[in-house]
């Protein structure tokens, strides 16, 4: 596992051991980060929720995003995200947040926006739908960001979640990936 390109690139990223975390392949990140290009998320701030191994903040900070919030239950893994910043040079842009997501999202409803979330919850979570209603209410995204939700083949979601209107659904191997906007301001941009 590693950064794909950008400021980091090359940079190898470290996992925690075991299969509590299911890291991204990079094949998959870079399909990903290319459907994300077309976007226009690649700046300003990501919201990494359920982290894992950071893979994707840091992807995220070396292709320019301006700042990068992880949050990650396990101290353990927090610690290798830490790392991973470390090792990549981007640990002055990110801050590593200790906590479920569910208080993360209560503690930090109506501060400054993201460009982009990621959320890729464990495969088998039965709460998938409720958190993400809970981060759609939350307004965490600037008008005409992204939220992107890693899932499971057997996993559908509604058109609509709150304001979160879903845009895009794309299957790589196992792993599927779902894309919410959330509507652009009258007359605004993002």
């Amino acid at each position: 596992m590693r950064v794909i390109t950008g400021t980091a690139k090359g940079h190898h990223l470290k996992a925690p051991k075991g299969s509590g975390t299911r890291p991204m392949l990079d094949s998959v990140k870079g399909s990903l980060f290319a459907i994300l290009e077309g976007y226009g998320v690649m700046h300003g701030r990501i919201l990494d929720l359920y982290a894992g191994t950071g893979s994707i903040g840091i992807e995220a900070l070396s292709r320019g995003v301006a700042w990068a919030d992880f949050v990650e239950q396990k101290a353990n893994v927090c610690a290798i995200i830490k790392e991973n910043l470390t090792h990549t040079k981007l640990a002055s842009r990110a801050k590593v947040y200790q906590q479920p997501v569910q208080r993360f999202v209560n503690q930090h409803q109506h501060g400054e926006p993201y460009h982009l979330i990621m959320m890729d919850p464990p495969y088998a979570d039965p709460k998938i739908h409720e958190t993400l209603m809970l981060v759609a209410e939350a307004n965490l995204l600037v008008a005409g960001g992204i939220l992107i939700v890693g899932h499971s083949i057997h996993v559908e979601f509604d058109e609509t979640y709150g304001p979160l209107h879903r845009c895009e659904f794309r299957r790589f191997g196992g792993s599927c990936y779902t894309l919410f906007e959330m509507p652009e301001a009258d007359g605004g941009t993002s």
